[in-house]
């Protein structure tokens, strides 16, 4: 007797649409707007510069490519459980991401491409149906995996546009990068709403409030830790369900990741 397949996931589904979207936007981009130069510059995450950040997301991506269906009867991580792993590896992750950009750093974007190819590719082969995989950090839906790349890859793709806003209005050379008139940034729409929704729901989870997002780039980046955080902000993003509620004080939960 044959087991009836699993049938597609409208989650996964959702969230792969989602992370193609927002690579193929910030892949172009970085294309635009990243040379040797600004590579080379600091971005706004400490001791990082635009490089490694670039070289951050082909690594992102290469989580895909080592998934392996788990055993059945494994029972996955939430996602919420899986990104608050990310603040105990931060050293691990820094540095796994200096020795990429250090191995990429003759060719980076050819590098980073191959990354991205690679772990799309395995991402189809595991297929459509929303089944538990072995990640890096333990068992976790493919659905919720996928989602945990979205997350990344437009959390840093703001971080790429400010840093190398910044990295623009420092004092330097002739700049070698003929960038002509400003074109979109690097954060798709539809990704960014996965991701602020996505992060509004591991909030919810870990206090049960009933919140709505108001202002997703901001509530993303607070959630993030990209700003710091305050009651007037935290306001400005988020917006209780119920008119007679309020916005509760998240200063002690917040950042997520």
């Amino acid at each position: 007797m044959t087991s009836t397949p699993a049938p597609p996931s409208p989650e996964l589904a959702a969230a792969t649409g989602a992370l193609r979207e927002q690579w193929a936007l910030l892949r172009a981009w970085i294309g635009d707007q990243v040379d040797a130069r600004v590579g080379a510059e600091p971005s706004i995450l400490g001791g990082w510069t635009v490089a490694d950040l670039v070289a951050h997301v082909g690594r992102a991506l290469n989580a895909l490519s080592v998934l392996e269906p788990a055993p059945p009867g494994t029972v996955p991580q939430a996602l919420g459980e899986y990104v608050a792993g990310y603040a105990g590896s931060a050293d691990s992750i820094a540095q796994g991401t200096r020795d990429l950009a250090e191995s990429i750093s003759t060719a980076p974007l050819e590098g980073v491409d191959a990354l991205a190819t690679e772990a799309f590719a395995h991402l189809d082969a595991l297929g459509t149906a929303d089944q538990v995989v072995v990640a890096r950090r333990g068992p976790i839906r493919l659905s919720d995996m996928v989602a945990t790349r979205v997350i990344e890859l437009v959390v840093h793709a703001d971080d790429l546009q400010r840093s190398v806003e910044r990295a623009d209005a420092r004092p330097h050379g002739p700049v070698t990068l003929d960038r002509g008139a400003p074109g979109p940034g690097p954060v798709d729409h539809g990704a960014l709403q996965l991701v602020s929704q996505t992060l509004l729901d591991v909030l919810v989870a870990r206090g049960g409030w009933s919140l709505e997002v108001v202002e997703p780039l901001t509530w993303t980046r607070l959630a993030a830790g990209r700003i710091p955080f305050d009651v007037d902000t935290l306001a400005g993003a988020l917006q209780a369900s119920y008119t007679s509620d309020a916005v509760p004080d998240l200063g002690r939960v917040l950042p997520l990741i």
